[in-house]
């Protein structure tokens, strides 16, 4: 094997031009992917995490048939103290859960005694949303950032709000909502903050403390109509919805029919389309790839076999089994394959790294300088080598099963 492989390096060096316009397509094909995969997958992440620890969180429970009436915000759908509180149960026996925040939500009248507008309210706990949506203080643009962020009797406006209708850290306003049995009732807050819109369908949203918009709402019981789930780990987004969803399908009506449902951030958030398009990107960029060095290679192999046909047809003559013919040209395309990834990892690497160096910020929407940090894992760099070394040694097999069939006297004969 080791005089094959020494065969094989000779014969790459004997066209060294070629091998080496091969080996820099590879090459090329390795970083661009890589370098893809590094920006593309950094910015995925950041995006989600503006979504998940910004508004949403990586879960949401609700109650059946809440989600698909969003639009309204429904009072009629909301969850019972004894619903909530075997959510709670379930979500406190889970190692995976690092935080979780009730919710209620409801739309509302907001005035500043002159003008007025509609708003979404959100009723949270202060402390529990902040542990559930940390990047949240990072949204305020005016107000303090100190926890807690609000207090009963506060509001946090968006600054859509604040600009259309000239409203300041501590003015009074007038919250005015109807309740489930069609009462109007209003109530007067301080506005504490003003609240930056995050990318999304979050431009309307208003923060108010959970008992004072229970109060608003002549709530007679602590109801909720959502809660939001914060992991300790993102990349276990799917197990804990498969778990959760299983345990929360315990939860059943006098019918014994589950009442509750399990949301992940890409159910209910629209950016989740564009992660997809990414993900789609990502794999026609491979399929490039594929295709690169599968021509590349293949176009080398042939016009190997073609120019040696004498060459093969002596060492065959002389008694060199097919099998070690066919070896030898695999060997070939094998090495290709290897130095042209070996050195695209080793660029892309590099480049990954001056990009950490040299930070890359953006504007994304609302949201003002975000810092891009490419990665790889592991995983990445071994399936992308793995696909290459695949792909050249598929491309090396046809010339090279031609190559080991040759008849020895015709091939000797070739001009």
């Amino acid at each position: 094997m080791l005089n094959v492989l020494k065969i094989a390096l000779r014969n790459l060096a004997r066209y060294g031009r070629r091998t080496l316009l091969t080996s820099t397509l590879i090459t090329l094909g390795v970083v661009a992917v890589l370098l893809f995969i590094g920006i593309a997958g950094s910015f995925k992440a950041l995006m989600i995490g503006q979504f998940t620890d910004g508004v949403l969180g990586n879960l949401e429970v609700h109650r059946k048939g809440y989600v698909a009436s969003i639009d309204s915000l429904p009072l009629n759908l909301n969850m019972q103290p004894a619903m909530v509180q075997k959510v709670e149960q379930l979500l406190d026996k889970m190692p995976q859960i690092d935080a979780y925040s009730e919710r209620v939500k409801f739309g509302a009248m907001f005035s500043n005694f002159t003008e007025t507008t509609s708003i979404r309210v959100n009723g949270v706990d202060p402390a529990k949303e902040a542990a559930t949506i940390p990047l949240m203080p990072g949204r305020l643009i005016e107000g303090s950032k100190q926890t807690p962020l609000l207090k009963p009797g506060e509001i946090l406006i968006p600054k859509l709000l604040a600009q259309g209708l000239k409203v300041k850290l501590g003015d009074t306003v007038v919250l005015v909502a109807t309740n489930l049995q069609g009462s109007v009732n209003g109530k007067t807050f301080v506005v504490r903050g003003v609240l930056d819109s995050a990318s999304g369908p979050s431009g309307r949203d208003g923060y108010i403390d959970i008992n004072d918009a229970r109060s608003l709402l002549r709530m007679t019981q602590p109801e909720v109509n959502e809660i939001a789930i914060r992991l300790k780990d993102p990349a276990q987004l799917d197990q804990v919805d498969l778990q959760l969803s299983r345990e929360l399908a315990g939860v059943t009506n006098q019918q014994g029919k589950p009442v509750l449902e399990l949301h992940t951030w890409a159910d209910l958030s629209p950016f989740s389309s564009i992660v997809k398009m990414i993900d789609l990107l990502t794999l026609f960029i491979k399929i490039m790839l594929v295709s690169i060095v599968l021509v590349s290679v293949l176009n080398v192999m042939i016009m190997a076999v073609y120019e040696r046909i004498r060459e093969i047809g002596m060492i065959s003559a002389i008694g060199t089994p097919p099998s070690r013919i066919l070896s030898l040209f695999l060997t070939e395309g094998l090495l290709l394959g290897l130095g042209g990834t070996a050195l695209g990892t080793v660029i892309s690497l590099a480049v990954i790294y001056a990009l950490h160096l040299h930070k890359i910020v953006f504007n994304f929407g609302m949201q003002q300088g975000l810092v891009l940090s490419p990665s790889v894992s592991v995983r990445d760099v071994a399936t992308i080598a793995g696909m290459v070394v695949l792909m050249a040694l598929l491309a090396s097999l046809q010339p090279a099963w031609k190559a080991s069939r040759m008849d020895p006297v015709r091939a000797l004969g070739h001009v």
